[in-house]
């Protein structure tokens, strides 16, 4: 695997504009892609026959009979599906595998300079899988690394998807680890404390260091070997998603109780990661409020592994909950997000959570709709990227087979191109 990209397009500093001039136009790459189909991102059909021409940093134009224009260069993709690049819906970029001993470890003992190293590498590994953007939803003790990261991504420093961060993400005091220390003895902890009227001022700080969200924690466990409970009064969370919602920040919020998951939906948060006790009433009032659903099937898969389950006997009630949860949450009508709280598990593994959700009874159309236009849309950034059309980003993924019938598909990524860029694929002529 190459380090180091091929450019279809220049890297360029700042936004592109609209209607660029002449002179713009001639310096910005031209290309066209020649798969064998098209997934567009929307439909659940393949198109045969369609091509995409890029110019700089856009798609210019999708659709069948496109020919390449003068000087433009042409990439052919036999066997291939181009598709909209995937997007992964919650993960942690500043975590690797862990069991619950070695997360404490990370947390505790891992230098930030130690994690941001590990971070770009799981970046530039999720990239190459065909994922273009990411969700990070908290660096779990690592500050506002994930700014940092980031930036140089953004900068060509490092390779690695568009990030959407949530920085330091916010607990009750309290109820967050690692534990097991004095009391009164001040650790490092893996999201920010606040509750109160100081839980509003710990939204507008981490807006102010860069979050591109917030997430907050609606339930945890307040001790060892304790069950989940909730963390956080409606009227606190309804002060914090007030915060973030006036600053143009949506409101992510960790909840796997039925009772924080109300709280959360009554509070108007934006989504609820994990859910795995959420009701038919829950999943029928977050329809009603446009609150999508990330179910975080293989966090759950990956976490029974490490306890000792093989996958061949019947799943344990942590694993079943999780796609009770997701069924009730599709009967409900409510819009699910792909993401698997990579992290937990291997970064470049993203398609775990994929596979999953076909397991919990979707399709694999539904799911691939999901990671790609489904998520782009529940994430505020449908308008950029997600689709295969003129006038967006050009970021696309090419893999073997039909996506729509075998997710299996998502797995045997061939091409990776971001902002124009390519990162996988064959040579240009």
């Amino acid at each position: 695997m190459r380090l180091f990209p091929r450019i279809l397009a220049p890297l360029l500093a700042g936004v592109i504009a609209a209607t660029p001039t002449l002179a713009e136009e001639r310096q910005e790459a031209v290309t066209l892609l020649r798969p064998d189909a098209v997934f567009d991102g929307e439909s659940a059909v393949l198109h045969k026959g369609w091509a995409v021409l890029l110019r700089g940093k856009r798609i210019a134009a999708a659709g069948p009979g496109l020919a390449a224009p003068d000087g433009a260069s042409v990439i052919e993709l036999p066997g291939l599906t181009l598709m909209p690049g995937m997007i992964e819906g919650h993960s942690h970029l500043f975590l690797h595998p862990y069991n619950e001993t070695s997360w404490d470890n990370q947390v505790l003992h891992e230098s930030i300079a130690l994690r941001t190293a590990r971070a770009t590498v799981n970046a530039r590994v999720t990239l190459m899988a065909g994922f273009t953007t990411v969700r990070d939803l908290g660096t779990e003790g690592a500050g506002y690394a994930d700014v940092g990261l980031k930036q140089a991504i953004e900068q060509g420093i490092v390779p690695g998807p568009r990030m959407l961060v949530a920085t330091r993400a916010i607990v009750a005091p309290g109820a967050y680890g690692p534990r097991g220390f004095e009391p009164g003895v001040v650790t490092p902890l893996g999201a920010e404390e606040a509750g109160g009227p100081e839980l509003v001022n710990a939204v507008r700080r981490q807006i102010a260091a860069g979050a591109d969200l917030i997430k907050v924690y609606a339930d945890y466990r307040w001790g060892p070997g304790e069950t989940s409970r909730p963390t956080f009064t409606e009227g606190e969370l309804k002060a914090a998603v007030e915060a973030a919602h006036s600053a143009g920040r949506p409101v992510v919020a960790h909840a796997s109780t039925a009772e924080g998951m109300r709280r959360a939906v009554a509070a108007g948060v934006d989504t609820i990661e994990h859910g795995d006790e959420g009701t038919a009433e829950v999943f029928a009032a977050m329809k009603i409020k446009g609150i999508g659903f990330c179910p975080t099937l293989a966090a759950g898969d990956a976490i029974a592994r490490y306890r000792g389950w093989n996958g061949a006997a019947p799943a344990p009630a942590s694993v079943q909950e999780g796609f009770d949860a997701l069924a009730r949450a599709r009967k409900a009508g409510v819009a699910i997000c792909m993401g698997g709280d990579v992290g937990v598990f291997a970064h470049g593994d993203n398609a775990r959570e994929a596979e999953l959700m076909v397991k919990g009874g979707m399709t694999p159309a539904e799911v691939v709709i999901a990671a790609t236009s489904g998520n782009a849309r529940m994430f505020g950034i449908g308008d950029r990227v997600g689709t295969v059309r003129a006038g967006m980003l050009a970021d696309l993924v090419a893999v073997e087979g039909n996506p729509l019938v075998d997710i299996a598909a998502i797995r045997k990524v061939s091409l990776v191109v971001k902002d124009g860029v390519l990162w996988k694929g064959p040579v240009r002529p």
